[in-house]
């Protein structure tokens, strides 16, 4: 697990580094701060200790930022002790808040319990489509080969989800569109075709050809066989 330390005090973000390295995680600490969402962009780092007081914005702008495209556990480290703190660091998205000066202890049972919570139940959340491509249903989105991601839109994730749990199944063109109907999107039987043909397209375009697992059964529906070619 690789964590990413949002410190302007270097010489505090070094120590903590330090301490995150030995207890076995991958750590490194920012020296810039212009930017830190696209830090966090290219590091991709599993958790990201951040800082309230750092230049030119402060940490509840960059968890902000961060949290508007992506999940990743983020955990404040502040000086600041006054419950409005507190409550401005949950309403910007962050999961937990320790207070400097911090105790060892403490900072590593928080890390701990905040990677595990976050990754156990995102895992429970993944299911394996076929070889090499699993389904994340927690993120709306699916993973092929570990490191190419397919980004679904809301609609193209129900569909996929439905067609999961009737894998082999032909799931009925009727059951599709109410199911889309229940998130309060109208879809008609040509635009139902429509989003079935522009998410097989983004299965082609993100396994590279590899994977054709969606099926028409004419005049019915379509089903799953999560099988590559």
């Amino acid at each position: 697990m690789k964590i990413m330390i949002v410190e302007d005090d270097l010489t505090l973000a070094r120590e903590i580094c330090g301490l995150c390295e030995r207890w076995g995680f991958e750590a490194e600490y920012l020296t810039e701060f212009v930017a830190v969402d696209q830090e966090w962009e290219r590091r991709r780092p599993e958790m990201i200790l951040m800082d309230v007081n750092l230049p030119l914005y402060d940490g509840f702008f960059w968890c902000a930022r961060i949290r508007k495209v992506s999940r990743v556990p983020i955990l404040f480290l502040s000086s600041r002790d006054q419950n409005a703190d507190k409550i401005m660091a949950m309403v910007s998205g962050g999961d937990d808040y320790v207070e400097k000066p911090f105790d060892h202890e403490l900072l590593l049972v928080k890390i701990r319990s905040l990677l595990r919570r976050t990754y156990e139940y995102a895992q429970a959340e993944r299911e394996i489509v076929g070889e090499g491509l699993i389904y994340d249903r927690n993120q709306g989105k699916l993973i092929f080969e570990e490191d190419s991601e397919i980004e679904l839109t809301k609609s193209e994730n129900k569909i996929f989800a439905l067609l999961l749990d009737h894998r082999g199944e032909v799931v009925e063109r009727e059951t599709l569109m109410r199911q889309l109907w229940n998130t309060d999107e109208y879809v008609t039987d040509a635009s139902l075709t429509v989003l079935v043909s522009r998410l097989r397209a983004k299965l082609h375009e993100g396994t590279g050809g590899s994977v054709d697992c969606i099926h028409t059964r004419k005049g019915r529906g379509y089903y799953l066989d999560g099988l590559r070619q």
